[in-house]
């Protein structure tokens, strides 16, 4: 790859008492937040990109997507000299000894399958490149059996004489909260390391280990497991209570209430117990289909079963939430005007990658509706990807003149808005909270007709004078 960024100077000989040298190959989301945390950590790092474009912003401190807090890290160590980027991976490999893999492993085309092209040229390049002894460390999340594989792609590129080991270092980010999460991890997973590999990690991970993070050990399947796993876990919580907001919706019970109740076990837990439109993003749909399809490749169909049934569960929640706005429109929504709340698949993120929130707006579009979209952070990311969609400044924007107004993405902007400010806009003051994030109490006091998924329905006001055996009744 051809250097677009001003070259470093010659690596002098590495001082065996010195820190570990980092290079980062990869900087979109996962791998330009691992540069800057380990910059933040004490380390000269030198993050590397194919795409000209990214190297120069990131060089110049210009973060090409939202992340709270990671362009101030930026900014602060590419100014100190701590933190380069660069197109030269042959550069970064003479610079650096430990060398992070943190390329993207997308669907293949066509299937569930990861496609792992991006992590073998990454690591075949390194490991060509090595002028000196190094690690190779896998980030990316890829299917169970793949760092075996490039443990053989190593071995046939790297240079005679030149000792590199290649092992496994999940990472666990969550979007919105990147920065703490590398920073201040809450494991740090280590797998198929020799002794003089792990404690290469062990000083890399010095500062969270301090802190008292704990260090799991392990071997190369087992580390590649942990990540997807874990997504396969959160996912099947989030269906979990999808499918008891439905029940809870025919017995004409709340859901958020029985969240909360089912949250106070220990063993259970509220957190991804909130029932809604679902979960999205470039994380969970992706590894939960891959490792579907890896475990009907290895046998394991108990399991690809099971995530069949979650990925279906989060995928029928989309629908509710349209078959909901037609029906707060009448029963169609032609030529009715939406404003949808939420564009991004989370809050604190602008990452529109598999968003249910989009994906509702422009089914409705599809449908004739006229939809106005506001996000504060990913108007401009929805744009590039649904330019047909119709996109707003504020929400006061956005819901002025609506026949119906849809909560996709639980801003606490939208959470803390004045609905009776809000009502005075609107067409009709309907509004549909798809992710059970506004007080129904409060919105329905406001005068909205208030819907969500597995909310209490609206309480029946009895007129007054009436016995208790005629209200039970409805005479």
């Amino acid at each position: 790859m051809k250097n677009t960024t001003p070259r470093l100077h010659t690596p002098t000989p590495k001082d065996e008492t010195a820190k570990p040298r980092i290079s980062v190959i990869g900087t979109g989301y996962l791998g330009a937040t691992h540069a800057a945390a380990m910059a933040e950590m004490g380390f000269d790092v030198i993050g590397v990109d194919n795409d000209p474009a990214k190297a120069k912003a990131l060089s110049e401190g210009r973060v090409p997507f939202f992340e709270p807090g990671l362009p101030e890290l930026i900014k602060k160590y590419v100014a100190s000299g701590r933190l380069r980027f660069t197109t030269d991976i042959a550069e970064a490999t003479a610079f650096s000894d430990v060398h992070f893999i943190c390329v993207g492993t997308p669907q293949q085309r066509g299937s569930n399958a990861a496609n792992l092209s991006y992590v073998e040229e990454a690591t075949i390049q390194v490991a060509r490149g090595l002028t000196h002894d190094g690690v190779i460390v896998g980030k990316s999340t890829v299917p169970v059996g793949t760092a075996q594989h490039l443990r053989g792609l190593v071995a046939d590129a790297a240079q005679p004489g030149i000792a590199v080991e290649l092992i496994w270092n999940p990472e666990f980010l969550r979007e919105g909260k990147a920065v703490a999460d590398t920073l201040t991890p809450d494991r740090i997973v280590i797998g198929g390391a020799s002794p003089r590999a792990e404690a290469v990690m062990r000083d890399v991970y010095a500062m969270p280990i301090a802190t008292g993070t704990p260090v799991i050990t392990c071997d190369l399947p087992t580390a590649e497991l942990v990540k997807v796993s874990a997504n396969a876990f959160l996912a099947t919580k989030i269906s979990f209570i999808n499918a008891i907001a439905e029940v809870c919706e025919a017995a004409g019970a709340d859901v958020s209430v029985l969240a909360d109740a089912l949250g106070h076990d220990v063993r259970i837990g509220r957190q991804f117990l909130n029932a809604g439109l679902g979960f999205g993003g470039g994380c969970l749909p992706k590894d939960i289909r891959a490792l579907i399809h890896r475990s009907r490749e290895l046998g394991a169909n108990n399991a690809a079963a099971l995530l069949q049934q979650v990925d279906e569960i989060n995928m029928s929640q989309r629908q509710q939430v349209i078959e909901l706005a037609i029906a707060a429109c009448g029963g169609s929504v032609l030529n009715r005007r939406i404003g949808v709340l939420g564009a991004a698949f989370k809050p604190l993120t602008d990452d529109v990658r598999d968003s249910p929130a989009l994906n509702v707006a422009a089914a409705l579009h599809l449908r004739g509706a006229q939809v106005v979209v506001y996000d504060p952070e990913a108007n401009d990311t929805a744009k590039r990807m649904f330019p047909t969609l119709s996109y707003a400044e504020t929400t006061e924007e956005a819901v002025t003149g609506a026949d119906a107004v849809l909560v996709l993405t639980e801003w606490d902007e939208f959470t803390s808005s004045d609905p009776t400010a809000l009502a005075t806009l609107v067409a009709n003051p309907s509004i549909i909270d798809a992710r059970n994030c506004l007080d129904a109490a409060v919105w329905r006091r406001a005068g909205w007709d208030y819907a969500g998924l597995g909310a209490a329905p609206a309480p029946v006001l009895v007129p007054a004078g009436l016995s208790a055996a005629e209200q039970l009744v409805g005479v």
